[in-house]
């Protein structure tokens, strides 16, 4: 049986992933390009060149789904606000399908993760059920009797604007929260966290690569951390306790069967889970200190195969 494919674009802070999908999900086709700082106009033509340049690589593919890291009106597709991109009062919907000939439709980066984690990944069969992804910044969504739960308007779900600590480091791009989850253990707050940690610690790996000039970011975090380095360790432990913070809290509202962690930063692995894992089995209230904090089974590729998935459900196409 021939499988129908889709195109799926996930559009991130740092990094645009599209890639062509099958039923399976077997990914076809995929290319990652930069998107930090683009403008609205930049960030919708490089959509667009990206989606007709899967197109052309498989022409079987017959909708398209983007996942935005903004909240948006789901009807329409106009991102609403969002922190880590400029796409303000964009109607990013209706401009894409006049540049691609596909069927288009746009949803949260977050909620189209928990999609796919729900149908192919670590949630599989799950009715209810919690994702975040940790990147940039920290996006999430949430599925509920067997559905995403996008609240009133389709805005909902900003689960990265949970405050953990409200004297804590201000919010990235136009979030006004201090202390934020994503502020606090994000990958840019690891890398922060790391850049701190060196300057306390100046004999430590990460201590020598800053008076080398060396720019710590959470790649040089976690590449010294898998060194031993402890100024490393400590900065990711950090993290994963702030992480853990809003988990439990997360837990005791939605009690959900499973928390997905998914995104770029998944790659620290149990270095940045197991702290997080161990704040919810001590201050979780019971049943749901059990709750299981495991990674995304598709990895950093959720984003991209839950836009494909969703695009391929709005389209109607089997």
């Amino acid at each position: 049986m021939t499988q129908v494919e889709s195109i799926g674009a996930d559009l991130g802070g740092t990094k645009l992933a599209v890639g062509v999908v099958d039923g399976v999900p077997e990914t076809l086709w995929e290319e990652e390009v930069p998107s930090r700082g683009y403008s609205q106009e930049k960030v919708v033509t490089l959509l667009a060149g990206q989606i007709n340049k899967a197109h052309e690589a498989r022409p079987e593919a017959s909708s398209v789904g983007v996942g935005i890291p903004a909240t948006l009106d789901h009807e329409t597709g106009r991102a609403i606000s969002t922190v880590n991109l400029d796409l303000e009062d964009l109607p990013i919907g209706e401009m894409l399908r006049d540049e691609v000939k596909l069927p288009v439709a746009i949803d949260n980066d977050g909620n189209l993760a928990m999609l796919a984690e729900a149908m192919y990944g670590a949630a599989r069969g799950s009715r209810y059920a919690l994702l975040l992804t940790i990147g940039t910044g920290i996006g999430g969504g949430i599925w509920a009797g067997g559905e995403i739960y996008r609240g009133a308007s389709g805005a909902g779900a900003e689960l990265g604007h949970f405050v953990v600590d409200i004297d804590g480091h201000p919010c990235q791009g136009n979030c006004p929260n201090r202390g934020c989850v994503e502020s606090m253990a994000s990958g840019t707050a690891i890398g922060r966290l790391g850049r701190e940690a060196a300057e306390s610690c100046p004999e430590s790996l990460l201590g020598r690569q800053l008076a080398a000039g060396e720019e710590i970011d959470a790649r040089v975090v976690h590449e010294a951390a898998k060194k031993g380095d402890r100024a490393a360790l400590d900065a990711i432990n950090v993290a994963g306790h702030y992480l853990g913070q809003a988990l439990v809290s997360f837990a005791n509202v939605f009690q959900p069967e499973v928390i997905v962690l998914g995104g770029g930063a998944i790659a620290f692995g149990e270095l940045l889970i197991a702290p997080a894992r161990r704040e919810v089995e001590q201050f979780a209230l019971k049943p749901m200190n059990g709750t299981p904090v495991v990674a995304a089974e598709l990895g950093p590729a959720a984003g991209m195969i839950g836009a494909a998935v969703y695009g391929r459900m709005e389209a109607g196409v089997s």
